[in-house]
């Protein structure tokens, strides 16, 4: 009681008395009947930042559908298509059209009246004081005012339309319209989730990330190439040289150059070192066609790409061996050499390799680095130290991320949990004598990424140390045992130095082998408490073949998989370019994606993403914010503001005034 006492004596400071208990009540109880808020799932960006912008903007087709199902035949298609482009990109096409109209205040009049029509729509499952914070400051009043206004109300009429005319008279009208292209934007999606693997691949990680700090609510579960550059971040070598190792593979240093990496280091080294060696196995992986290399550049490329791909795996086997506990010394397998001969042996077989031309290795001691990698790898570890807006970046992954997250009966993750043959969930030793599996596992791996970023706490403090924790990145990116790689092995050298295509196959853990079965996807779930009487896993991180037929919808409805191929390096695979998924007052709506072709196409030639659209699950009902998780707060706080009324009422507490 006196807990209880204490926490109403607080709750009274923000409702000092009846009459504001009371309207908090009220305020409160007609949220809880409002529709649930529209949800957003994105997973495997891959650096592709116009494709994921433009799906940003069109709410994975939520807005195209709002367009049609409010002006249905009443407009034709093409302006439908005009309308739908103008909000995605209003600056763009504004001058478009500017430049082509001819009665352009009859087009500002129409397409003020549509455009306030389709905000109505987004805005309606929202309080106003919700649209309101979401409304730009010069625009705010009016906005607001058309909102709660209409045409149709013959004394409201001429209101109306002496605003609209105002707007266009006092030569606001490209920026009235600019405003509510976004807040239609900004309210046709709630709470955007990103299921991890922003980065490597596409060219445009860094403009994803300056998309998401401006973005109004989203939450992150980290993915594996995340956790690279998190690793590389936080100072660890061994995913450095994995970072700059993936952007020379596919001649992507655009995110690189924005964080400031200096990489004259190893361009200078790879030439004094490579110079002579074709490094054919090393090309690059050219994806666009905008994007060709010439012949000097391409050899460059590759020449840096062996020269750090060589000390990677020399930085690789120096952390295996510093944690024997993980049991990766079979990685290390510059060891298996026979350099005389060309041949590796892996368990017990002799495989030939492709090139056995190592300057830098001496078989003696085959992964100590060279006096001249070392100095290398001090600057490119000083130049991802230093990185202002790297560091800044990875602050905003740990503020909104974590390695799961449950929400709205449903489990999200980025690649797998880690189970045994029999199904069963599996422990993982994450640190000597620390074993964990399921929601335990995930929430101390989490605690132990945190822990690496972790400066002037107190050693007692510490979970886990931070130099054990800023290893463990390594672990994360290709431990069998990862819930972020769950692999046999990542044959990055088998894939570069062996013949033997036999030797690249990574086998699938047993998440992946099993996933199919209702039985234990209910068993995951219930691992994580997950309530509720329909729920879901979604995950992304294994392109999904559509092409082959595979099905993104598995376990008989428990499990979706939204990782399509957002990467053009996956499109040739998977026939697609992605799914997504939304979830909606009245159910899931999974999203397949043709491949974008570009942010001018869709503004010069209105060619929208060509999206199909699978509805996977319809609720019987609508669904209202009281479904939700965000209803189960509001029941509580409800709870607690009737017990502070009755302390009112019966004398417990004295009221104040406001």
């Amino acid at each position: 009681m006196d807990t209880d006492m204490h926490y109403l004596q607080l709750l009274s400071q923000s409702f000092p008395n009846i009459a504001e208990a009371s309207t908090e009540i009220i305020n409160l109880e007609a949220i809880m009947n409002l529709p649930k808020g529209t949800e957003h799932f994105l997973a495997d960006l891959h650096g592709e930042s116009e494709a994921f912008q433009h799906v940003l903007k069109n709410a994975s087709g939520n807005i195209k559908r709002k367009v049609n199902e409010l002006f249905g035949n009443d407009i034709r298609e093409s302006e439908k298509k005009e309308l739908c482009t103008l909000i995605y990109y209003p600056e763009q096409k504004l001058e478009l059209i500017k430049a082509q109209e001819t009665d352009l205040d009859d087009w500002y009049r129409i397409t003020i009246h549509q455009l306030v029509k389709v905000c109505r729509d987004v805005s309606s499952k929202y309080t106003r004081s919700k649209v309101r914070k979401s409304l730009p400051e010069d625009f705010s009043y009016i906005i607001e005012e058309l909102l709660h206004e209409s045409l149709s109300d013959s004394d409201k009429a001429a209101y109306v339309s002496v605003i609209v005319n105002t707007i266009i008279s006092t030569g606001r009208a490209d920026d009235f319209i600019v405003a509510i292209c976004n807040v239609i934007q900004r309210l046709a999606i709630d709470q955007l989730h990103i299921l991890g693997d922003i980065y490597d691949r596409g060219p445009g990680a860094h403009k994803i990330m300056d998309t998401l700090r401006q973005y109004h609510s989203w939450d992150i579960q980290w993915g594996n190439h995340d956790i690279l550059w998190m690793g590389a971040s936080a100072g660890n070598n061994a995913c450095i040289c994995n970072v700059l190792r993936l952007c020379l593979r596919y001649a992507n240093l655009a995110t690189i150059e924005e964080y400031g990496i200096n990489l004259v280091p190893l361009a200078t080294f790879a030439l004094d070192t490579y110079g002579d060696d074709p490094c054919e196995e090393f090309m690059p992986k050219v994806l666009a066609d905008n994007q060709q290399l010439d012949e000097k550049t391409s050899l460059l490329t590759a020449r840096m790409h062996k020269a750090i791909t060589v000390i990677q795996l020399k930085e690789e086997a120096t952390v295996f061996h510093r944690h024997p506990e993980w049991k990766m010394d079979d990685r290390c397998l510059f060891d298996s050499i026979d350099y005389e001969r060309g041949i590796c042996r892996i368990n017990g077989k002799d495989y030939e390799m492709k090139s056995c031309h190592f300057p830098t290795i001496d078989p003696a001691s085959p992964n100590t680095l060279t006096a001249e990698e070392k100095d290398l790898m001090d600057k490119l570890h000083h130049s991802f130290r230093i990185s202002e807006k790297l560091h800044k970046h990875i602050r905003t992954l740990l503020s909104h991320g974590c390695m799961y997250t449950v929400t709205n009966s449903n489990l999200l993750f980025h690649a797998s949990i880690p189970l045994c043959d029999d199904g069963s969930l599996k422990e993982v030793e994450i640190y000597p004598g620390q074993r964990y599996s399921g929601k335990a596992l995930m929430h101390n791996i989490g605690m132990m990424i945190r822990a690496a970023f972790e400066s002037g706490v107190d050693k007692e403090l510490q979970v886990f140390p931070r130099d054990y924790a800023r290893d463990f990145f390594l672990y994360l990116w290709c431990g069998k045992d990862s819930p972020l790689f769950d692999k046999s092995k990542m044959a990055t050298f088998e894939r570069y130095f062996l013949k033997d295509k036999e030797t690249y196959k990574e086998e699938k853990g047993n998440y992946f082998k099993l996933r199919d079965s209702a039985e234990i996807c209910d068993r995951i779930l219930d691992a994580f408490e997950v309530k509720g009487n329909v729920r879901h896993i979604i995950n992304g991180h294994v392109p999904v073949h559509a092409s082959k037929g595979e099905n993104p919808i598995k376990a008989g409805g428990r499990l979706m998989v939204i990782d399509g191929g957002f990467s053009e390096a996956y499109h040739s695979e998977t026939g697609i370019a992605g799914y997504t998924l939304v979830y909606h007052s009245r159910g899931f709506q999974l999203v397949q994606h043709e491949p974008f072709t570009s942010a001018r196409d869709a503004i010069v030639r209105e060619t929208d993403i060509k999206s199909t659209t699978q509805i996977v699950e319809m609720s019987a009902h609508r669904m209202l914010v009281a479904d939700t998780d965000k209803g189960e707060e509001l029941r509580t706080q409800v709870a607690d503001l009737k017990k502070l009324l009755y302390a009112y009422r019966h004398g417990i507490l004295k009221e104040k005034r406001s």
